[in-house]
């Protein structure tokens, strides 16, 4: 699976986001972009999105900034994606063009859509509160004797 440099901008905006979730203002585009090394005029564009998709809402004025539309555990990185690159067309292989008709060719086509199947279900299945969970639990502290 590829995802666009957008999308992948946007799932780390979000986790920003869930990260800032108890708090009682709304999150600043500048303080997102200067966190987590986003340019501010791409964030912009990325954060636009994801409202018109329902994932954020934002807040005008000097208090103004941007916060999740929903808990984070009801927001899939699926979610995410969809609003930024939309959903993916189902795999094919493309062979100069020519549909494939081997068993073969066909065996291979069935492993690619089982792959693609894998990987939309798992980032259906995965929330920004577990991609938070996991980015914090990746930065404790390890010690060893």
């Amino acid at each position: 699976m590829r995802l666009s440099a957008k999308a992948e901008y946007a799932c780390i905006a979000l986790m920003e986001l869930t990260a800032c979730t108890g708090q009682t203002q709304p999150v600043r585009i500048k303080q997102i972009a200067r966190t987590q090394a986003i340019p501010e005029r791409f964030l912009v564009q990325i954060l636009l999105a994801l409202k018109s998709s329902g994932l954020v809402e934002s807040t005008r004025g000097a208090q103004g900034g941007y916060k999740l539309a929903r808990p984070p555990e009801q927001i899939s990185l699926a979610d995410v994606v969809d609003a930024i690159d939309g959903r993916p067309a189902p795999h094919r292989i493309p062979v100069d063009g020519v549909e494939q008709s081997t068993a073969l060719a066909r065996s291979l086509q069935s492993i690619w859509c089982d792959l693609a199947r894998l990987e939309r279900d798992y980032l259906e299945q995965t929330t920004l509160a577990d991609a938070l969970t996991r980015a914090q639990s990746q930065d404790a502290p390890m010690y060893q004797i």
